[in-house]
Formats: C-alpha cells, structure tokens, sequence
C-alpha cells in the first residue's frame, strides 16, 4: 500500500522540498508581517508533521511557499513510514478517470486506496475542472476522510467563500481545522526592500504623509468644506493605525483624496506591512498585459495577487473607460474583497451616480465601507502644513 501511493504521489520528483530547505522567515526584502506569517506557517507545518491530528489549510497567493511545506508534510511523513499521497487536484482527479479504462486495478480499488491513505496532502485545491463529476468524487474523499477524522493538508490560492458549499462547511469546522494564511508575494517575482509588490506604485508617492497634508487653514475655506477635510484626514489616520474595512475617500480633482490614500499606505509600509498601492487604470493595463501570449506571468496570477493584498489602495477609481470588460474585472475584484471584508481604500472623483451599481451596492454597505467626502476646492500649494504629529 506504501509503496503503491509513493508511486502515485511523484514524490521522488519534491524530495528536496523539505522543511530544512524552506526558508522560515522568507527571502531578504518582506515586510516583517510577511515574514511573520510564513513563520507561522512553517511552525503549524511542522507541528502537523509531527502530530498528524486533524486538517491543515494553507492558504495563499501563487508562489508563496505553500506547495513547498505540504511537500515538506508528505516527505516528513514518508521517512517514517507513514502511508501518504501527495497529488495536486486535477492530478488526483485524472488518476481516478484514467482507472475507468485501467486493467489493473479498479476504479473502487484506486478510490478506496486515495480516501484511505493514512495522510492525504492536496496541493492546488480549486484549479480543478469544476465539472459536477469532479467537486462530487472530490466531497465524497474529503468528506468520507472529514466523518473519519482523518489527516488532511490541503493548498488553496481560493478564500473559503469561493469554494463550493458543502466542502467549505468541512473546511470552515474548527475543531478540526487550522487554517494558515501565507502574506507573502511570489518568490520568483521582484520585491523592494520595503516588501512592497512590484505592481505598487508607492514609490512615486514617497512624499505624500500625514505630517505633509495640509489642513489649508489659511484659505478661508468655507467651515462646512473645512470640516469635511478635517473627517477625512481624522478617518484616514484611524485607518493607517488599525486597518478595518473599506475607507471611501470622495471629492474633486486636487481635493487630497490621493494624498491622504498615500499617506495611509507609507504609514503601513513603514510599519513593515505588504502594501499594494495602485491607480485603476494602470492596473486594468496590467492586467490587459497578462493575456498577451509573451507575458511572463498568468492573467489569473496576476489577478490573484491584486485581489488577495493585505492591504489594497486602488486610486482614481472611475478615470478609466468603464467597458464591459472593465466593470467586470472591477466587480470581481470588489465582490471579492468586500466578501472577504479585506482592508481596502478607494480613491474617486466620481458622483454616486457616475459609480457602477454594482460597485457603489458595496460602498454603501456601512457595515463594512467608511465614506468621507471632500468638499474642499483644488489645493493649489497654499496654506499651512499639519505637524507630523496629531
């Protein structure tokens, strides 16, 4: 039987996937929470190694070590004699069509001998065809192995919302499930020193702080537009020291929206936090990019890195051609993140109406969403300067 799931498993070819051979604190340049998550990470890896008690759910973005520690699980396991399969999904779903046709052995046998391993390590759970054939042999495995407390490692890039039903009820048990989530960006892809992605474009607002926004009090602007200057930097500095939520910056061109979305994003990469700062339309563009046949990374990589950020700031929303293409990037973007209730900032000059419904639905939700709307006129370079200091 041992030998019968190593020969499924490929194994031979991740055997220098090991936890000896992952780095615990990620490579030089992340921020010390992506550091810190993947520490967590490998520690609950090895933990689970040792025990074997229950599920393990590691979750994360393309390329953030995630395959490496379930590897690392299967070979621990492995050389002390432990029964295990290590498949990817749709491997595990090919094995068990190609058996129909199979002289040697059943299509039963192969499933009783898949559900039975005594660990079952499941990498790229939710790139499968999402046929109803396979999520229906995929419930019946997870669920047979959930009825009998057996061990589990799975790997996801999905959040839990986007996985079906009745495997995301097992999934979400916590007395038998812990989750991980891995905060880290691709390995295989360019990081700066302050751990920012390289689709940030942070770096162009290096100056743009809360000591250096003006609280224009020389203008003599009208009280009700001062005031709404006033809450939106109070609501924007309440963001950058806990981010919770959505925070919706409102107002016309030269109002402070960006200055102040900036200012939160410097606030949290100075703490070391990922952050992805990134105005709409360039980031339709470089989603456009991806579909080219020459691009180096994925549409749906790319997509995946954006939606899942710990922290997005998405500017200049409404700027670009709302084509049906685009609203539909955006709202898979929004829904997204808005079910996940991730820490977002949105940037727009936009009227309610101007707003695609189905993005301003989401706005709306005070549950989740803060809306603060600049009244102000255009800065023009006059006024005081707020100390850096409250």
């Amino acid at each position: 039987m041992r030998e019968r799931l190593f020969s499924l498993s490929h194994l031979d070819e991740l055997r220098d996937l090991t936890f000896d051979t992952f780095n615990s604190r990620g490579r030089i340049g992340l921020g010390q929470q992506q550091q810190d998550s993947i520490e967590r990470a490998y520690n609950q890896a090895q933990a689970f190694a040792e025990t074997l008690s229950g599920w393990l759910l590691i979750r994360g973005s393309y390329g953030s070590g995630k395959t490496h520690l379930a590897a690392s699980i299967a070979n621990a396991c492995v050389s002390r004699g432990v029964p295990t399969l290590f498949l990817t999904v749709p491997d595990l779903l090919d094995t068990l069509r190609f058996t129909y046709d199979a002289e040697e052995v059943s299509f039963e046998e192969r499933f009783d001998q898949i559900r039975n391993a005594s660990l079952l390590v499941l990498d790229d759970f939710g790139t499968q065809s999402a046929t109803a054939w396979a999520q229906e042999k995929l419930f019946q495995i997870l669920n047979y192995r959930y009825i009998n407390q057996m061990p589990v490692v799975i790997t996801t890039n999905l959040a839990l919302e986007e996985i079906e039903g009745r495997m995301r009820s097992r999934l979400s048990d916590p007395e038998l499930v812990t989750h991980v989530y891995i905060h880290a960006p691709d390995y295989r892809r360019p990081v700066v020193d302050t751990g920012q992605h390289e689709l940030s474009s942070l770096q162009n607002h290096s100056n743009q702080t809360f000591g250096t926004f003006s609280d224009r009090k020389g203008e003599k602007l009208q009280p009700v537009d001062a005031k709404t200057l006033e809450e939106a930097f109070q609501a924007a500095r309440e963001f950058a020291e806990d981010p919770q939520g959505w925070l919706v910056l409102m107002g016309p061109f030269g109002s402070g929206k960006t200055h102040l979305a900036a200012a939160i994003a410097n606030y949290r990469a100075s703490q070391g936090y990922p952050v992805m700062y990134v105005v709409v339309p360039d980031l339709l563009d470089h989603l456009r990019a991806t579909f080219n046949p020459a691009s180096a990374v994925s549409y749906d990589r790319r997509f995946e890195e954006i939606r899942a950020a710990q922290l997005l700031v998405l500017d200049d929303l409404g700027t670009q051609a709302m084509t049906p293409w685009v609203r539909e990037k955006l709202y898979q973007l929004f829904n997204h993140r808005y079910n996940a209730a991730l820490p977002t900032v949105i940037t727009t000059a936009d009227r309610e109406a101007e707003i695609d419904s189905r993005l301003y639905a989401r706005m709306l939700d005070r549950r989740l969403c803060t809306v603060k709307k600049i009244t102000v006129p255009a800065y023009r370079g006059r006024g005081a300067r707020r100390p850096p200091k409250r």
